[in-house]
């Protein structure tokens, strides 16, 4: 409700034409109370509003993933669907949610790109709250008579987004205030430093690339850079970090006709020193 009373303020200056969107997962029996409201919301403001239900636990069955991976995709799916070609996404996440995210993927092992948190931009979704606190943005509501809802959902235990948000963060900051930005402050260093690391590896595989499509691993690149180079070779969906490195480990071995599964139906060879990704 900040995000969209803000732009709705901010349109008519930017010549925006503004389409509200709301996405019922199909989770709680009270679900639709929350789509009647966004419709309100809309209607108050004059706003477009695009509605759809869908049944995102049945999704996460037949797609072999969480609840919570399976209403993220179908979210930003139906987001893209609705927007226009040339036209861009806006949501509403805070820095608590970049700090949570860097929190669970660290718990994850992940590496750099994990701990890089949200960018303010990707594409064309854009998150113009992304430097300010949850609880800041609920003072501005509650200031300006503006209501809005909480999910229910966001204080079950048996999630561990809500466990790091409800335990983990607050303990953090009684440890040390200003704890959630200064997560955010490493978030960005990091984003930063992958974001060079990452240029490094394009010209690193540019350069190795045989004229027949193959990548000449004669002479291996240093440890972090090696898993980068195949790691942007392999493309999406990213392979695990235990597929890279079984990767690696082939490619600078004596060992030809090694074969190895990246996921996605995708295969990786390595004959010769020459590593082929197919």
């Amino acid at each position: 409700m900040a995000l969209l009373h803000g732009a709705a303020r901010a349109a008519p200056d930017h010549g925006w034409r503004l389409t509200v969107a709301h996405l019922d997962h199909g989770l709680r029996p009270d679900s639709a109370a929350d789509a009647t409201f966004v419709t309100d919301a809309a209607a108050a403001l004059r706003l477009r509003v695009e509605l759809r239900k869908t049944d995102v636990a049945a999704l996460a069955r037949a797609e072999g993933r969480s609840i919570e991976d399976a209403g993220r995709e179908a979210r930003y799916r139906f987001l893209d669907e609705i927007a226009s070609d040339d036209g861009f996404i806006l949501t509403a996440h805070t820095l608590d949610d970049a700090a949570e995210t860097v929190l669970l993927n660290l718990l994850r092992g992940s590496g750099l790109a994990g701990v890089r948190g949200m960018p303010a931009r990707r594409g064309r979704i854009v998150r113009p709250l992304l430097t300010q606190r949850r609880s800041d943005l609920r003072a501005l509501l509650d200031e300006g008579g503006i209501a809005y809802r909480l999910d229910p959902s966001n204080a079950d235990p048996a999630y561990l987004r809500n466990r790091v948000r409800s335990e983990l963060l607050p303990m953090l900051e009684a440890l040390r205030a200003g704890a959630v930005d200064r997560i955010g402050q490493f978030a960005r260093l990091a984003a930063d430093d992958d974001q060079l690391l990452d240029e490094l590896a394009a010209a690193e595989l540019a350069r190795r690339m045989t004229a027949d499509g193959g990548i000449d691993w004669h002479d291996p690149p240093g440890v972090a850079l090696a898993r980068r180079v195949l790691r942007l070779a392999i493309g999406d969906p990213a392979p695990s970090a235990a597929r890279v490195e079984a990767l690696r480990e082939a490619a600078g071995g004596e060992r030809g006709g090694v074969r190895i599964e990246l996921g996605g139906g995708r295969v990786a060879s390595v004959d010769q020193r020459i590593v082929r990704i197919g």
